[in-house]
């Protein structure tokens, strides 16, 4: 197994905690996770990269070892922190990003809004920002200020880890069994004699607020960086989107310098179903 080695740093008033693969000396890949998950989870595609690579993989705020917030998560707040993310490790040189579903949303964004900090960008299903009818925005505000004033969201509980991991198992069949166990072990914690996931139940909460699909679609246009998109065969996300391609080919047309990889016998977490294939892109791309 490679090993990595973690490290807490203060960003925008939190103590953040990011997981480290590699020599500080070596070409650096920003490795950003998404929503329901931890940083360690890229453990399996830097076990399989072949460069020389340090990986730096934070856990996003509410997440892991991270810092929870006081109250809400807003969207927004993941862009600046990873402003702050690149500022402390790499403020001289132009970044190259992977981020997965929610980070790679994030860093897709990132790379329109700050264009000459990011020299490459790969998106691992981070293309999919929802779309709602702004009828449904009432019901929506009403739910989330229902939720604030309740105050009692939880995770479940599981009385030790190998529960845990089959739950993992249960929910993605393509992890093999070892691997399940790891994931259970970096992404649950302790809580009162049982386990229960890593993060802050107020994730669970439901967002008031939706990124725009134009406003996100503008950023994309202004991205200058060489872009990876990576999409599983078996994910559920693109089955979505094969019942309205045009919407797919639509936000594809955004970037300029695009290119496109499906991987076989994946579903939509490619870094947990095929890390292998996965890093061999990865490897070619940012090499």
């Amino acid at each position: 197994m490679r090993h990595s080695r973690s490290e807490f740093v203060a960003l925008r008033e939190r103590r953040y905690h990011v997981r480290i693969w590699g020599d500080d000396d070596a070409p650096t890949i920003f490795f950003l996770h998404g929503w329901g998950d931890v940083g360690a989870s890229i453990q399996f595609v830097a076990e399989a990269l072949v460069g020389n690579w340090r990986i730096i993989a934070p856990d996003w705020r509410g997440f892991g070892l991270s810092q929870w917030n006081d109250g809400p998560y807003w969207f927004a707040d993941y862009i600046a922190d990873l402003d702050a993310l690149l500022g402390h490790y790499s403020p001289a040189q132009p970044a190259r990003l992977a981020g997965h579903s929610m980070g790679g949303i994030v860093a897709s964004l990132f790379a329109g809004i700050a264009p000459q900090r990011v020299s490459h960008l790969a998106s691992l299903e981070g293309f999919v920002l929802w779309v709602h009818a702004p009828e449904d925005s009432p019901g929506r505000l009403a739910k989330w200020l229902q939720q604030i004033r309740d105050d009692d969201a939880a995770f479940r509980h599981y009385p030790d880890r190998e529960q845990f991991a089959a739950r993992l198992r249960s929910d993605n069949p393509r992890l093999t069994p070892e691997r399940a166990a790891f994931l259970a072990e970096h992404s649950s914690r302790a809580s009162g004699g049982s386990f229960v996931f890593a993060a802050d139940p107020r994730h669970r909460w439901i967002s008031p607020v939706y990124f725009p699909l134009p406003e996100a679609k503008a950023c994309w246009r202004r991205i200058s960086a060489p872009t990876l998109w990576v999409a599983g065969r078996d994910s559920d996300v693109m089955k979505e989107f094969a019942q309205r391609p045009d919407d797919l080919d639509a936000r594809r047309a955004c970037f300029a310098k695009l290119q496109e990889n499906w991987l076989a016998d994946c579903g939509h977490n490619l870094h947990h179903d095929q890390p292998e294939a996965l890093a061999s892109l990865l490897d070619e791309f940012f090499s």
